[in-house]
């Protein structure tokens, strides 16, 4: 059926593409929410890379490969996005160990948060390779052919990217010493 969709939207049917806008706009905005983390800047991307796809979509050859082509110009639209440089809206404030109940009904909520900011600290590549690979569960084929990078690179990328995010975990969960019981050392 998205064939078809593809097929009459390449030739100018605007309701196709109404159709096919409808029927990918969800998984568009959970990719571009996974790479950039900010609803705003996701919604953003989402509708940039389908104003591009309706831009471009007689380009495409293939009507079967619509969709690694898609989630190629969603990409790129969020490579633009955080090239804006706009700030993320939200900030979350992390709370010292004594706040949590002895239940600790939040540990969900809290381990979220904390891969949250760890995600955060990733570069757009590494983060663009986590979604894909893991969100998705594309191969590293395809994952080199959305991003346009052979497969090495994809490789490459996961490579550093898990250690990267490993790290952001633990460096957040160190406690900082508070500068009150901090000793100096004399000169």
């Amino acid at each position: 059926m998205d064939h078809e969709l593809v097929a009459l939207a390449q030739q100018g049917d605007q309701r196709a593409f109404e159709s096919l806008t409808l029927a990918h706009h969800t998984r568009l905005f959970r990719v571009a929410h996974g790479i950039l983390r900010d609803r705003h800047l996701a919604e953003d991307a989402t509708q940039q890379a389908f104003l591009d796809i309706w831009r471009y979509i007689r380009r495409l050859r293939d009507p079967a490969k619509f969709n690694g082509w898609s989630y190629r110009l969603l990409v790129h639209a969020c490579y633009a996005e955080a090239r804006r440089g706009r700030p993320g809206t939200g900030s979350v404030e992390a709370l010292t160990q004594d706040v949590a109940a002895p239940f600790d009904a939040y540990r969900p909520v809290a381990d979220r948060d904390q891969l949250e900011r760890a995600f955060g600290r990733l570069s757009l590549d590494h983060r663009a390779v986590i979604v894909l690979r893991h969100l998705l569960g594309m191969t590293p084929d395809e994952i080199a052919d959305v991003l346009d990078i052979s497969r090495e690179a994809v490789y490459s990328r996961l490579r550093r990217a898990v250690p990267a995010l490993r790290a952001a975990l633990e460096a957040d969960t160190r406690t900082p010493i508070p500068a009150s019981t901090r000793q100096e050392v004399a000169p």
